[in-house]
């Protein structure tokens, strides 16, 4: 089956019509992993699942909502749209509004994005805009011009984009061929967490499911507001992606958390560069630094005794780690020079 984006596939669950114009990049059936390694070095008992949205177009999670707001967007009559971004979303609004030919505004922390990310929007022709400040600053600006100017905004507040971020969780029913009893995900904006468990709602309420996971929400230390309890004004994590004081999405996250009897808790930076190191050399998944939050979530957890034989756990991994290659670098061994002899290569190989 040629597999035609999430719109085509879950248009029963979407708000589109036959006069939609469908902007697509063939976005979603992102690979579902069954981790054997991973749970052995953190709980033999448990089955776990990655869910590697790194696999999506722009190379993340963001391209299944922007597939929604940018084709709402234009039956709408819009020729622009606005967004601020830590990196992922900058990248897939540059690609989907190419896509559509329409503008595309960008409106960044100066100095806070990786290169990588930048890189995608720049490429792909949006106007790039740093501002001296942080996200929280950046999204603010973007409101108040999305509300006074005729340029439509698709951040996650945004409905389209929440609807669209919702397939994720219909994805993983329909490859789990039923539902999890844990989903773990990175916890910045809180878009993320409130679309999956939108989804895993409507399947169930539609009889697609007979049950509904817990969700698991886990935020950066230095970037934890719902955790806290209060904005963070200079939130501080090595994982970009959500370095976010102030989500647009508090209050719905926590909506979510409460309801599914899950949680909003929080990794330190060392627990994400843990988990991250361990994707990779574990399992050959390359994930960007802020994904890796939901995995060192789930060892968290498992070291404060909470699964019990058998669950099933997921962790979405938001994006691909090609986004930020510097820090990947940055964590590795240093490639070994040596001439370019037979005998210099045997003796760095051990031969």
């Amino acid at each position: 089956m040629r597999w035609r984006g999430v719109i085509e596939q879950y248009r029963e669950y979407l708000s589109v019509t036959d006069k939609t114009p469908v902007i697509t990049l063939n976005e979603g059936n992102t690979p579902f992993v069954l981790c054997n390694n991973l749970a052995r070095a953190i709980n033999p008992e448990i089955e776990l699942y990655l869910k590697f949205e790194g696999s999506n177009p722009t190379g993340s999670f963001k391209d299944r909502g922007m597939t929604m707001a940018i084709s709402k967007a234009v039956e709408a009559g819009s020729n622009a749209v606005i967004c601020a971004s830590t990196g992922n979303t900058s990248a897939s609004a540059a690609a989907y509004g190419a896509r559509a030919g329409i503008k595309v505004f960008v409106i960044i922390p100066e100095g806070k994005i990786a290169m990588g990310k930048l890189a995608q929007a720049m490429i792909h022709q949006a106007v790039v805009i740093q501002v001296q400040g942080n996200f929280d600053e950046a999204l603010t600006i973007v409101k108040s011009i999305s509300g006074e100017y005729p340029v439509t905004m698709v951040n996650s507040i945004n409905p389209y984009r929440l609807e669209g971020q919702m397939s994720g969780a219909f994805e993983v029913c329909d490859q789990i061929n039923g539902y999890p009893d844990y989903h773990f995900l990175p916890v910045g904006n809180a878009g993320n967490i409130t679309a999956y468990w939108m989804g895993y709602k409507e399947f169930y309420k539609r009889g697609k499911i007979t049950g509904l996971p817990k969700m698991m929400g886990f935020q950066a230390a230095g970037a934890a507001p719902i955790v806290l309890g209060h904005v963070v004004e200079k939130p501080s994590t090595i994982a970009t992606a959500i370095r976010i004081g102030n989500p647009a999405s508090w209050k719905s996250a926590v909506v979510a958390a409460s309801e599914s009897k899950g949680e909003i808790n929080m990794v330190t930076d060392e627990e994400i560069l843990e988990a991250y190191k361990m994707l990779a050399s574990n399992e050959g998944i390359f994930c960007e630094a802020a994904s890796a939050a939901s995995v060192a979530g789930v060892i968290k957890k498992n070291k404060e005794g909470l699964f019990t034989k058998g669950d099933k756990v997921v962790c979405t991994l938001t994006g691909h780690g090609l986004k930020d290659t510097e820090m990947a670098i940055n964590l590795s061994q240093k490639p070994v020079t040596v001439k370019a002899e037979k005998g210099e290569v045997l003796r760095v190989l051990g031969y």
